[in-house]
């Protein structure tokens, strides 16, 4: 083989490696933004149970303008995407654990939090994507934790 022949092999064999190395990059990339829009559509899906839970009357197993007594069920602490749990105090940092299914206890409970831990890996590339969401009577605002 002549020289040239042979520059011409390891650079194909050089853009190969560049074009595998970019491409395992990009599915890292899509994987964790992919989890984490499933993480806050679950999120979303849980608020509204909140908020249905808070405008049904104590007489129908509801919370009657109250978030007091309301938890999340079991099918709804997990699923593919991550694990979720409620609480009344406002999570920060990523050091906060999804999981605890606890309900919330507190006389006139306007506001709670419903956490969401996924399963890729988040923005610091160590910790799970997390993600929470602030439920009131009739709002909820997703923030993004990793």
């Amino acid at each position: 083989m002549g020289q040239q022949q042979l520059l011409l092999i390891v650079l194909g064999v050089i853009i190969v490696g560049i074009a595998i190395a970019v491409g395992i990059s990009m599915f890292k990339s899509n994987a964790q933004s992919s989890n984490r829009d499933q993480v806050i559509n679950d999120l979303n899906n849980l608020a509204a149970k909140a908020q249905q839970y808070y405008r049904k009357p104590t007489s129908m197993a509801g919370g009657g303008q109250d978030f007091n007594g309301f938890g999340l069920a079991l099918v709804d602490t997990g699923n593919a995407n991550g694990s979720y749990s409620v609480t009344a105090t406002q999570p920060t940092g990523l050091t906060y654990v999804a999981g605890d299914s606890a309900k919330i206890n507190g006389a006139n409970t306007q506001t709670i939090y419903i956490v969401g831990c996924g399963k890729e890996k988040g923005n610091d590339n160590t910790n799970p994507v997390k993600a929470y969401i602030t439920v009131t009577s009739d709002v909820a605002n997703a923030a993004v934790l990793n």
